[in-house]
């Protein structure tokens, strides 16, 4: 497959014959650029991890542990919170 190494551009053409190693690579990181007659019409890029809800969840904890106890002038957040409430 022929392409730019330092532009990671690949011809249409070879990115039709050559689909499997191009998923490969993007895969691995790497951003592609598709031409068609030397202009580009397309990029492969890698797909951004999703959070699982585990991963929130255990975020969100260390969140409310790391904020128990926070005061503002000697009133806690709670009191506060409560306060607004009817």
């Amino acid at each position: 497959m022929a392409r730019h190494e330092e532009t990671n551009l690949v011809g249409a053409y070879d990115a039709k014959a050559h689909f499997s190693e191009l998923l490969e690579r993007v895969e691995s990181g790497e951003e592609v650029t598709i031409t068609r007659h030397g202009s580009p019409v397309a990029r492969l890029v890698p797909v951004k991890r999703s959070v699982t809800p585990e991963e929130r969840l255990a975020a969100i904890r260390r969140w409310r542990e790391s904020s128990k106890g926070i005061t503002l002038g000697g009133l806690k957040v709670r009191d506060l919170i409560n306060e607004g409430r009817p």
